[in-house]
């Protein structure tokens, strides 16, 4: 059965084309499996809590009628504006608006926030742009650009709020700056989320089509209830396509972990165990409470434009396994810098067991891709990455103290977690606290950070490692859990290009000596892994040693490994000195240049006019082994092995191929 809804009908009807309901939530509560629901356009400001599941064989579709007509929102307009002083005005809400969740005296809060100062998942907007809260009314008044945000001049559009208990009121003073907010589109968070099921298990839902925007979401980390503005909640079979998700005040989508009552910020709320140890506890929890491939993940997120969230574009644990995230345009994640911790990136999830992330535009975030814990089986391929940093002169002033960004991060996992065939071009490239990895077919214009760094949780004078799980392979079943050793990692026909160095960056790598936590190499190439073994000399460190009775040594803890060959280095880029089969171009120098437009960005480059084609093979699956821990090949999902025989473009490689991710020069 197919349902209509139209906003603009003058009654609400039936669900018929005919008579069309006039909001989404009643088509919401009556759709079951095979139905589909046909939306008019128009803005739809409601939250929409899909009752009922679909099935693999007959989903329920929600469409919108024209593409990105149909506007769920979580705002509410605001016209009852009073001038207060100058370019201030203040606007009084009944609190019977909000209902039984009030954004303006909710907090951001969970683990791994970092409370720089409070923050209420309220917002309010000017035309659709989000203005900068502050703290106090002197501030709204007289308010000073803020250093951090992407864009300082905007950052003076300052908001505060405060309660009139008396009135039951919410009170918000806002500076426009000489706009007139009665004449303007002025709008506040009011609902928590857009498009979300309430209860776990409402599975195989297609969203289609829509543009989804403004909720006062909460702060999502992978020790709580991961909520966004739109997500599947702990369910099965999504797809999520041809969307505009926006202006969330944390995350846009969420794949993540469903709500586990004794052990929710256990962290912040207990405080007696650390995070890390809570992180665990969550998993092996979850695999008692039915966490499965049979009954959670295998969702699709493709062809959207996700912008402007605080936190993540895309946030998931445990909940976005078998996923496939793919041809989405993901861009401006936490540029105001109004949210800081833990959590934060274009996409940020943990136990992305399985999933393959290919084919995407990641640029202008705070940090790119983090992969934290547990990216086994986990595919990055043919991505374009560019941007994903702090703002420039917010660095140079020796503020990024929790680095500066990167395009990918991978944490503490085992692996295997394989990155192919992607442009990689911000200033730090990859972030590496990390092993079980393979880098293949990759142009790396930036640096590699964090090499045998990060892996401990930071105590003073007591050992502190980070024991972190890996999984039987192609399932959620935890296999074991161990320390990381560092290395286990594998660079093939990658091409490396030394960009110019800012002397800011130079002088601020200087400071992050010793951090411990996160260096700041500001030097592109394999060079970070100089002093790590070769397979053979790894190997050397067992010859004659069999079990109990060996003599004492650190050979089980010692780094692993390091293989290499057909790299290609550009413009100084340094190698490790135990490469093999490398090229170093030192005769021209390259240039690299983005060019926005409609679609994947253009690079400019007249690299291709010096490339050397080394004598290298394919590369594929046999050739890059096993990651150690997991004892799992780099393989696809169902098991079947890779040959990367064709390139970021699809093209088709020869057995002699080209080093990067473009076959064709």
């Amino acid at each position: 059965m197919t349902y209509y809804v139209d906003i603009a009908a003058a009654v609400s009807g039936d669900g018929s084309q005919a008579k069309p309901f006039r909001t989404i939530s009643e088509a919401a509560k009556r759709a079951v499996a095979g139905d589909s629901v046909v939306v008019a356009p128009g803005v739809y400001r409601e939250y929409v809590d899909p009752a009922n599941a679909g099935t693999e064989t007959a989903r329920i579709s929600y469409r919108s009628q024209r593409p990105l007509g149909a506007v769920i929102s979580g705002a509410e307009r605001i016209t009852d504006w009073k001038p207060y002083k100058g370019d201030v005005f203040v606007a009084r809400i009944d609190n019977r608006l909000f209902g039984s969740y009030n954004p303006y005296t909710t907090l951001v809060h969970g683990d791994w926030f970092i409370a720089t100062f409070t923050a209420h998942t309220g917002e309010v907007y000017l035309n659709g742009k989000s203005l900068y809260e502050v703290t106090s009314l002197e501030q709204v008044l007289s308010p000073v650009p803020d250093e951090a945000s992407w864009d300082k001049d905007f950052s003076v559009y300052a908001w505060y709020t405060e309660q009139d208990s008396g009135s039951n009121q919410t009170v918000i003073y806002a500076n426009f700056h000489g706009a007139d907010p009665s004449k303007e589109n002025v709008e506040i968070n009011v609902r928590e989320n857009c498009f979300y099921p309430s209860k776990e298990g409402v599975g195989y839902i297609t969203l289609s089509g829509f543009s989804v925007r403004q909720a006062a979401t909460q702060w999502a980390p992978p020790t709580a209830y991961q909520e966004g503005m739109v997500g599947p909640h702990w369910s099965k079979g999504w797809i999520i396509e041809d969307c505009e998700i926006s202006d969330s005040k944390c995350s846009g989508i969420s794949l993540g972990k469903y709500l586990q009552k004794s052990n929710d910020n256990k962290w912040l709320e207990w405080k007696y165990k650390d995070g890390t140890q809570t992180e665990r506890e969550c998993i092996c929890l979850a695999q008692t409470e039915g966490w499965s491939k049979e009954k959670i993940g295998s969702h699709i997120i493709r062809r959207c434009n996700i912008h402007d969230c605080g936190q993540t574009g895309i946030v998931g644990h445990l909940g976005g396994v078998f996923s496939i995230i793919e041809d989405n345009h993901i861009h401006h994640i936490n540029n105001k810098q109004n949210l800081a911790g833990a959590e934060i990136g274009g996409i940020k999830m943990h136990a992305a067991i399985d999933v393959i992330i290919r084919r995407n535009n990641i640029h202008n975030c705070t940090r790119g891709l983090w992969l934290d814990w547990q990216a086994q089986g986990t595919r990055v391929t043919q991505n374009f990455f560019y941007n994903n940093t702090l703002p420039y002169d917010y660095l140079l002033q020796g503020k990024g103290r929790m680095g500066i960004g990167e395009d990918i991060f991978v944490e503490v996992s085992h692996g295997p977690t394989l990155i192919d065939n992607n442009v990689l071009l911000s200033d730090c490239a990859l972030r590496l606290c990390t092993q079980g990895f393979a880098l293949v077919h990759n142009l790396i214009a930036g640096s590699l950070v964090g090499v045998g760094q990060g892996v401990n949780n930071g105590s003073i004078t007591k050992p502190s490692p980070r024991y972190t799980p890996y999984h039987v392979p192609h399932r959620t079943e935890v296999a074991g859990f161990m320390t990381i050793l560092h290395g286990d990692a594998r660079f093939y026909n990658n091409i490396f290009v030394q960009k110019p160095l800012r002397q800011g960056m130079v002088e601020f790598s200087k400071e992050m000596e010793g951090n411990g936590w996160s260096d700041l190499n500001v030097l592109v190439g394999t060079q970070p892994y100089n002093d790590y073994a070769t397979e053979e000399e790894w190997k050397a460190m067992f010859d004659g040693y069999c079990g109990m009775g060996s003599p004492a040594s650190d050979r089980y803890y010692e780094s692993l490994p390091v293989w290499t060959g057909g790299n290609v280095y550009f413009n100084g880029a340094k190698r490790c000195g135990k490469e093999q089969n490398f090229c170093e171009e030192r005769e021209h120098t390259v240039t690299l240049e983005v060019k926005e437009g409609d679609g994947m960005p253009e690079l400019v480059t007249n690299l291709y006019d010096f490339l050397p084609r080394p004598a290298v093979k394919l590369v594929c699956t046999e050739t890059l082994g096993k990651a150690f821990e997991p004892e799992q090949g780099f393989e696809n999902p169902d098991g079947s092995p890779i040959c990367f025989d064709t390139d970021f473009f699809g093209n088709k490689r020869p057995e002699n191929p080209l080093p990067g991710p473009f076959e064709k020069r």
